[in-house]
């Protein structure tokens, strides 16, 4: 096979757009000032660039700037969503609602803040990965101060309903966050439109730098206020102390602006193109199957099980000329199957053997076909090798048969 390198994990990171990294250049050495600066023109530049930047990333979510709080990440965000309101609104409650499919960012969170007094309710979701809106709304107790739920998941690229997900949560008077990560700067997210109160994301998910991230946190019916989880300066209205990563945030700051103009006809090929591998890969091979709902998910992701092929060794066949992931790239080093996929229901046979393919801005049409050939040919080896396999094909249930250790 011809040697070439081919990006299909743009969920785990895309390539910083060449117009953004442009654009951050002169913060590096040109207008090297800190935006707390404010007794020079270095800082009086540094300051000016973070406002504007501020704007460009509220007008792709269409809030108010005042609403963007800069952080280090999304990560980041999440933590200061959570542990923030916890702290904040104790005296209203500890209880808050998520999901078991959250980000682990979201996840860990909350188990700090069961270790902290907190009560935490794990919600289920149904087998397309979908919350059930009345067990969400059942699980709403007098106590309950927040609900985290994930616009869109990372691993299989399900929308949540958050229209109605934020209707629940008005009509019980509960806070709702959402850690927005994956969807933000690809589909169209406006939080105050459907009633998210707080929501989580990053630029290095959407053709911008790492290390800087946003929270929103809404300022009016309600305002909503966060106890600050890191401290020294009182920077960004005192809820994130630090010394602003100008270059980043500037960087965020063109990424928004690009996203916002190119997003609709961006998504419209990616979903061709996934499209076009899936249709290719499930005509090529039997027993591939779609993981998550297949109506609400994002346009540039699927995530696939092969049946009977492990998804480790799969991915080794072919891991020289193409990147992609088998579950969140924070938990690859990881051998268990993905939690996400077990709460769909998946045994852990399609769990194991599943992939995600995460398609993105720079991928193209002879990316995907090459991907699907050498997707092809590694199922192919990675069955003519097994034993289940050829047992399958026999009639055999597989799941029926009683292996005996010694």
């Amino acid at each position: 096979m011809e040697k070439r390198l081919i990006y299909l994990d743009n969920n785990s990171t895309t390539p910083t757009d060449p117009r953004v990294v442009d654009t951050m250049l002169p913060y590096f050495f040109q207008h090297h000032g800190n935006a707390a600066s404010r007794s020079h023109p270095f800082g009086w530049v540094a300051e000016e660039a973070v406002d504007y930047a501020r704007e460009q990333v509220a007008s792709l979510l269409d809030v108010d700037s005042k609403e963007i709080i800069f952080t280090s990440g999304a990560t980041e965000s999440d933590n200061l969503a959570l542990k923030g309101v916890f702290e904040m609104y104790s005296r209203k409650g500890n209880h808050i609602i998520t999901t078991k499919t959250e980000h682990k960012a979201v996840l860990d969170s909350c188990t700090r803040i069961e270790k902290m007094g907190g009560e935490v309710t794990y919600l289920d979701v149904k087998e397309d990965g979908l919350v059930d809106l009345a067990e969400l709304e059942a699980a709403i107790k007098p106590t309950t101060i927040l609900v985290s739920i994930m616009w869109a998941n990372n691993e299989t690229g399900v929308i949540q309903d958050m229209k109605a997900i934020g209707q629940i949560c008005e009509k019980h008077g509960v806070l709702l966050m959402s850690d927005a990560t994956q969807a933000v700067g690809k589909i169209p997210v406006h939080p105050k439109e459907v009633g998210v109160h707080l929501l989580a994301f990053t630029a290095h998910k959407m053709y911008g730098p790492k290390g800087v991230g946003a929270l929103y946190v809404c300022r009016k019916n309600p305002r909503v206020k966060v106890t600050a989880q890191m401290d020294g300066g009182g920077h960004e209205r005192g809820m994130r102390s630090g010394t602003l990563n100008v270059p980043g945030i500037v960087g965020f700051g063109k990424a928004a602006e690009i996203a916002k103009n190119e997003m609709a006809q961006d998504a419209e090929r990616l979903s061709r193109l996934r499209d076009r591998l899936e249709i290719a890969l499930r005509g090529n091979l039997e027993e591939v199957y779609i993981n998550g709902n297949t109506e609400h998910r994002m346009p540039h992701v699927t995530n696939l099980s092969f049946k009977h092929v492990e998804g480790e060794g799969l991915m080794m066949t072919f891991n020289q000329n193409i990147a992609v992931s088998s579950g969140s790239a924070c938990t690859s080093a990881s051998l268990e199957p993905s939690y996400v996929l077990v709460a769909l229901g998946l045994g852990d046979d399609l769990a194991h053997s599943s992939i995600r393919f995460s398609l993105g801005r720079f991928t193209s049409e002879e990316d995907v076909d090459f991907a699907v050939q050498a997707i092809t040919a590694g199922v192919n080896h990675m069955r003519d090798l097994s034993p289940i396999w050829e047992m399958y094909k026999e009639g055999i249930d597989v799941n029926s048969i009683v292996w005996e250790s010694h």
